[in-house]
């Protein structure tokens, strides 16, 4: 199976209108900043997209955003981005907010073939509003369903032709995980090289788990907030 496509382009030309997709990331840290691009010129509308953030206003998931091609959201943090907020008020944008821990074992859940999980993060919250509880051992916790993802689109730092991926430092919060989890899996990296070319060691996502693969190009890799020191 031959894994490697030229761009970004041929890696989501497939993406349909009203896809689920889940996009990794934390913060503006380890986005598919290419894919992204991709998706905004292609035009796909109507999409489910499940991320840790939703971006900011021109950078990240906010270019979807200010496109009108989101049509549900699914995040732990979205307090970076004004359109958002204004798409929410308004009514044009459906959000559904989770634990970002729920986020994140929802989507391993997915990739090990589990259909729910349970939590006790949310019980007697509104996040336990029409949800099952069940009590193990005198404790309530929340039944979860493990997520439903036509698409998981990455970004690691290096990845070889067969699809195996090393993250740098941060990007490493929810790429792996949700690697694992899209029905097809979708990665940009910043080096692509010959499969052997990797230490096996140093792997965290298997080639197993990834269908396409390319190496990105012209990551600005933003920071979403500079402290800075005053002299």
């Amino acid at each position: 199976m031959n894994k490697v496509v030229e761009n970004a382009a041929q890696a989501i030309h497939d993406i349909q209108d009203g896809a689920t997709i889940m996009l990794g990331g934390f913060g503006l840290c380890g986005i598919p900043e290419n894919c992204i691009k991709a998706l905004v010129k292609q035009g796909t509308k109507n999409l489910t997209c499940i991320s840790n953030n939703a971006g900011v206003d021109d950078f990240g998931i906010g270019l979807m955003l200010q496109t009108k091609q989101v049509k549900k959201m699914i995040s732990s943090y979205v307090g970076e981005n004004a359109e958002f907020e204004r798409q929410l008020l308004s009514g044009e944008l459906e959000v559904e907010l989770i634990p970002q821990g729920t986020l994140a074992t929802r989507c391993m859940a997915s990739g090990y073939g589990m259909p729910v999980i349970y939590t006790p993060a949310g019980v007697g919250t509104e996040v336990a509003i029409g949800k099952e509880v069940r009590n193990f051992n005198g404790k309530d916790y929340l039944m979860e369903y493990a997520f439903d993802a036509d698409y998981a689109i990455v970004k690691a730092w290096r990845g070889d032709t067969q699809g195996n991926l090393i993250f740098k430092a941060t990007a490493r919060n929810m790429n792996p995980l949700m690697a694992m989890a899209g029905k097809i899996t979708i990665a940009e990296v910043e080096e692509l090289v010959p499969a052997g070319e990797l230490d096996p060691n140093q792997i965290h996502t298997p080639g197993i788990y990834v269908h396409r693969i390319f190496q990105g190009v012209d990551y600005e890799k933003r920071i979403e907030q500079k402290t800075i020191q005053k002299k």
